[in-house]
């Protein structure tokens, strides 16, 4: 499947900087993504692809300032997180004014856990987030829902292949992956946290009760949900405080961000475990927020929650472009007006405020308030 939105992003992203890096979980399609747009290329040297999972690529970069500067136009590096070091080296092609190239680096940990990217290439870099497969891609929003969006789960045969692949997916992300990120915590350890928190989708992130229940410190539970949220398999929802006078809440709240690799840990592997599961609200909502963010194309520092001590609530809000949009996701066939929405709509002033849900039909609530299907996005 092309991904043309997302080689458009990337042929933008060459104008504004020489180093374009593209950053999301393991298996995403990274690498497809990438072979595509080395194809929208007139000319690609195969010396020009560097896999750091390849030991032949990583013995050519023995020395990366003389292997690299002896290329030219369009160098592709997959895996960087395996070599930090290179940025170093990046950086000083980058501005060299006389080579005539540009990079395109590929990693599956954000640039929070590479560290070394964001420091030394710093006005140098674009970075760029991909997903998962999301609803504006596969037009089937059972599947998705249940399987999650990573290419060989969604689009495999039948559920149960489904289900296996994202079972071995688990096991290779916290026995290789992670390890390879230079973190060393027991597997089994990140296990038990993971399937913890998975409790805990759609809820605020309590790391001390977390902590009691593993014998750990809440320090080190909010260790372990920062890594997982550096590789790309957790959000971290931040609290919104508005200037009212109302005690409100100011501890993240935790979504596991791909549903299916969700369903996998808390025991669903159809559609007919999940409608009848006691987490169906949670996981809706964790989905459509995925999508809302998705369809927006949202940065992480633009999506918010917000709640008061009162039991007022917003699941989603966005801000952008000067416009504060919030959303509610409600599995329900046909959504009501509750007295959340309008303190909500009032306390935040909303230019808009949406009510999401799995149904076909768009009605309003209120002159502010729509209910919208997520198919409509």
């Amino acid at each position: 499947m092309i991904r043309q939105f997302f080689l458009d992003k990337i042929e933008h992203a060459f104008q504004v900087t020489k180093v374009v890096a593209i950053l999301g979980p393991r298996q995403c399609g990274k690498t497809t993504a990438a072979k595509q747009y080395i194809e929208t290329q007139s000319v690609f040297p195969k010396e020009n692809y560097f896999d750091l999972e390849n030991y032949r690529d990583i013995a050519r970069l023995t020395d990366p300032l003389l292997s690299l500067s002896s290329l030219s136009g369009l160098i592709v590096i997959d895996e960087i997180q395996r070599a930090p070091n290179l940025f170093e080296t990046l950086r000083v092609l980058s501005d060299n004014k006389e080579l005539n190239q540009h990079y395109l680096i590929l990693g599956s940990a954000s640039r929070d856990l590479i560290a070394q990217s964001s420091e030394t290439l710093a006005g140098r870099i674009t970075y760029l987030e991909l997903t998962p497969f999301m609803f504006d891609e596969i037009h089937e929003i059972e599947r998705l829902w249940v399987r999650g969006g990573y290419p060989l789960s969604v689009l495999a045969a039948n559920d149960e292949i489904s289900a296996a692949w994202r079972k071995g997916y688990i096991r290779t992300f916290l026995e290789r992956d992670i390890p390879a990120l230079g973190i060393n915590i027991p597997s089994e350890q990140l296990r038990r946290f993971w399937m913890m928190l998975a409790h805990y989708h759609g809820n605020i992130f309590n790391a001390s009760e977390l902590g009691r229940s593993l014998g750990m410190s809440h320090k080190t539970m909010k260790e372990y949900a920062d890594i997982l949220t550096g590789t790309f398999m957790v959000r971290q929802l931040q609290p919104w405080h508005e200037n009212i006078g109302k005690r409100q809440i100011k501890t993240p709240k935790i979504y596991i961000r791909d549903s299916g690799i969700f369903h996998t840990l808390i025991g669903i592997n159809s559609n007919s475990d999940l409608l009848v599961n006691p987490k169906l609200g949670a996981s809706w909502e964790g989905f459509a927020l995925e999508q809302i963010i998705f369809h927006l194309d949202a940065e992480p520092e633009e999506c918010y929650f917000w709640g008061t001590h009162q039991q007022a609530e917003l699941d989603l809000l966005i801000i952008k472009n000067g416009k504060k949009l919030g959303f509610e996701m409600k599995y329900s066939g046909a959504p009501k007006l509750t007295k959340s929405m309008q303190i909500a709509q009032e306390d935040l002033g909303l230019d808009a405020l949406t009510v999401v849900y799995p149904g076909d039909i768009e009605y309003p609530l209120s002159n502010e308030i729509l209910v919208k299907p997520l198919t409509a996005f």
